[in-house]
This record gives C-alpha cells, sequence and structure tokens, in this order.
C-alpha cells in the first residue's frame, strides 16, 4: 500500500501546488450498538425532541431496528413512515414528508438503503421550502443548459443508519423517481447532509445477501473508478486508496463469507471514503474509461426496477473500459492493473486497459453478478427507450452534450455490452 500511495502522490509535491479541502459537521459512529449508545448523544447535538424515522417495508417486516430506536430515544421517539418505494419514488416521499409534518419532527433518522437515505433528504427539502417541488428540482428549458436552483431555507438535521454499503450515506444530491416525467426529480441541497452515521454491526446484518452483493458491486465499481483521476493532491490519493483497499478485499472476500459483518462494515467505510475525498478536492470524472456510465445505468434501474444498481453498473463497466482503451494512459493502466493484480512491465496503456476489464468481469463473475445487459432478462427492443431516458440526467453530462448525441452514444453503449 506504501508503494502505491507514493505512486500516486509522486510528482505532486512541488511547492507551488494548491488544492482546498473543506469539511461539515458529522459524527461516524461504527460498531455494536451504536444506536443504544450513541443515537441519545446524536440527538441532543442536534438539540432535537420530535425524532421521526423515515424507512421502508422491509424494515419493518424484516428487522427490530424500529424497536431498538424506541427504546434509545424514549420520549424523543415522534413516530416513522415505512412506505418509502425502491428508487425514491416522489409519491412515497411526498407520503413520508406529510406523516413527519403530522409528527412535528425537528429531526430525520433514515433507515435502510439508498433509497430510503435519498428520500429523507427530499423530505427536509419539501418540509422546508415554500413552493412546488417542480419548481425545486433541476430544470430543462428547451435549448439551453439545465440549472439546478438554490435550495436557501434551513433544514432539519438528518441522520442516517445505512442498511447497506452505500454511496448515498453522505452526499448532498437527491434523485426521485416520478412516473409522471420523462425523468428523474433532481435536488442538490448541501444542507441535506448527515449530521450523524451510524454503522451498526447487528443492523447491518440484516441485510439479505442479494440485496448487499447488488449495493456492494455500486462501491467497488465507484473504487475502480477512481483511478480516472491522476491530478489528485496528497489527501485524495490518501483517501482514495484506502477506499479502494477496503472495498476490493471486501468484495473478494464476500464470495466465502457474506455473513461476515467486518466485511459489510469495511464495505461501508469504503463508500464513506469515496465521498470524503471530495471535500478534499476529488473531482470526479464521470466519463473516464474506468468510470461504467452513471446515466445509463441509472436509466436501466429506474426503468426495470427488478434490476438492482449493482448490476446496471456491472453490465456496462467492463464494455465501457474496453471501448475507451485507448485513451487509457500509461500511469492509470500501471495503477488500475497493478491495483487489480494484472500489471506486467512493459505493458501499452491499451494492453492494460483491456486486461483489468477481464480482471473486472472476473470479479463480478465470483459474486454470480451479470457482466451484460442481455443477462438482465430485459428485451432488446427496449434499448432505446433507456438511451432517450439518459438525456435528463445532471450529474451525467450537465447538458454538455445535445439530446440526439446523448441518445445516440448510450444505445452505442448498450448495444456493444449486450
Amino acid at each position: 500500500m506504501v508503494n502505491t500511495l507514493m505512486s500516486l502522490t509522486s510528482g505532486r509535491n512541488k511547492m507551488d501546488q494548491q488544492f482546498r479541502s473543506a469539511g461539515y459537521d458529522w459524527r461516524l459512529y461504527y460498531g455494536s450498538n451504536v444506536i443504544e449508545q450513541h443515537l441519545p448523544e446524536a440527538v441532543k447535538r442536534a438539540k432535537a425532541q420530535r425524532v421521526f424515522v423515515v424507512c421502508s417495508p422491509s424494515i419493518t417486516r424484516s428487522t427490530n431496528v424500529i424497536d431498538r430506536l424506541q427504546v434509545a430515544l424514549g420520549t424523543s421517539f415522534a413516530g416513522f413512515y415505512d412506505g418509502i418505494e425502491k428508487d425514491s419514488t416522489f409519491t412515497s416521499v411526498m407520503a413520508a414528508c406529510e406523516a413527519a409534518k403530522a409528527a412535528d419532527a425537528d429531526l430525520l433518522v433514515a433507515i435502510g438503503g439508498g433509497s430510503v437515505i435519498v428520500a429523507a433528504r427530499a423530505v427536509a427539502i419539501f418540509m422546508a421550502e415554500k413552493v412546488s417541488p417542480y419548481e425545486l428540482m433541476t430544470q430543462y428549458p428547451e435549448g439551453k443548459r439545465p440549472f439546478s436552483p438554490r435550495l436557501m431555507a434551513p433544514k432539519l438535521p438528518i441522520v442516517n443508519i445505512p442498511s447497506t454499503p452505500t454511496n448515498a450515506m453522505n452526499r448532498a444530491g437527491t434523485g426521485l423517481k416520478n412516473t409522471q416525467l420523462d425523468h428523474r426529480m433532481e435536488f442538490f441541497d448541501p444542507k441535506t447532509r448527515p449530521q450523524s452515521i451510524f454503522l451498526d454491526t447487528d443492523f447491518l446484518l440484516t441485510t439479505p445477501d442479494g440485496v448487499l452483493r447488488s449495493t456492494a458491486t455500486t462501491v467497488f465499481a465507484d473504487a475502480v473508478s477512481s483511478f480516472n483521476d491522476s491530478a489528485t493532491n496528497p489527501l485524495v490519493s490518501g483517501t482514495l486508496q484506502t477506499a479502494f483497499s477496503l472495498a476490493y478485499e471486501a468484495y473478494l472476500a464476500l464470495s466465502q463469507n457474506v455473513d461476515d459483518p467486518k466485511l459489510r462494515l469495511n464495505l461501508c467505510l469504503a463508500a464513506f471514503l469515496s465521498n470524503r475525498a471530495e471535500d478534499d478536492g476529488y473531482r470526479r470524472n464521470p466519463n473516464g474509461p474506468f468510470a461504467g456510465n452513471y446515466a445509463v445505468s441509472t436509466a436501466l434501474h429506474i426503468r426495470f426496477p427488478e434490476v438492482g444498481q449493482g448490476e446496471s453498473t456491472s453490465v456496462l463497466h467492463s464494455t465501457v473500459l474496453r471501448r475507451k482503451a485507448e485513451e487509457v494512459t500509461a500511469r492509470q493502466a500501471q495503477r488500475a492493473g497493478t491495483a487489480l493484480g494484472i500489471w506486467q512491465e512493459g505493458m501499452t496503456g491499451n494492453e492494460a486497459a483491456m486486461a483489468t476489464a477481464d480482471r473486472i468481469d472476473a470479479i463480478y463473475d465470483t459474486q454470480g453478478i451479470p457482466t451484460r445487459v442481455s443477462q438482465l432478462g430485459i428485451p432488446f427492443e427496449g434499448l432505446p427507450l433507456i438511451a432517450e431516458e439518459t438525456v435528463k440526467n445532471f450529474n451525467a453530462s450537465s447538458g454538455t452534450r445535445s439530446p440526439e448525441q446523448q441518445t445516440k452514444a448510450a444505445l452505442a453503449l448498450l448495444e456493444a455490452a449486450w
């Protein structure tokens, strides 16, 4: 690890290097029974008295975590809403918002996976802002670049208790599925980042194996995407290196011991650190060769709810790398190849990229995760519709391509990955 970290930072230690690191007020609680031991402390720090829980039906049906929260919070427990749907549907979020208002909530606790955590952010936004959600969301004016309105109202504090290793746990972006629109509702508000995150061992062990593997796949893929970037500062390099090591080792080990709590905890830490690097100046390259394709993956799992985010990512990952192999620099190739164990002295960037793509597929195979779109059980005839739905995705393109260019490129990728 030391040699790899040195290679990440070498050449960037000149006296004229500049970077900016910032943060926000957060606490991370990690280990067994941290809910009972530390949740009252988090509530007190927020000066809250009416704690409202947002979750999905599976949480109340299959775990005892709500009971645990009630005991830990006592009279400050103000109720819960357990109707959040997959992909954070607008209708379920609005219902949660009304329930939180009725409970006079002054703190929100999100318990569950990425859909629930994203939903809680939306609840905080809708409770605070005084105009229609349709005015608050990212706007896509015809013939102009999209823009995300500033959301200025103070927001309720949020505590996240993830059930899976999700990259949503400490971000500020919110995307909601709305069947009445031709795209997701997108919102961005840094004030919805969580005050506290609880990685509770017993709760993480309640997550079904299939769900865990899917979300862990997303974390692993995100860790691999960091090889796109070479010009990072030492803080970012160290954080991303640690995130990759945690994600890679834990993901490989899942095939042998999916019930090991440390693997689940470490995957959560990898997701947390991957986002944490952005506070130290990390700027993701969503269009790099190692990154897969966020817009197409999102459109896939939104259009076909039976497809998990991990699977919608894995079926494109190696195809994107193979199609962009000529773009891979020698430095990127050596970093990725060394980390994934396929690097050989004298390899060209193209050779290393192809070998890395094969290695990524082999890793997904060990988890029983698909590597081709055709393995998802969706119709080939549906690919053009998926491609069209990639146009309005602010995180992926921010309007840098025309709709026609975006649709054409997405369809070509889907067909290549079929």
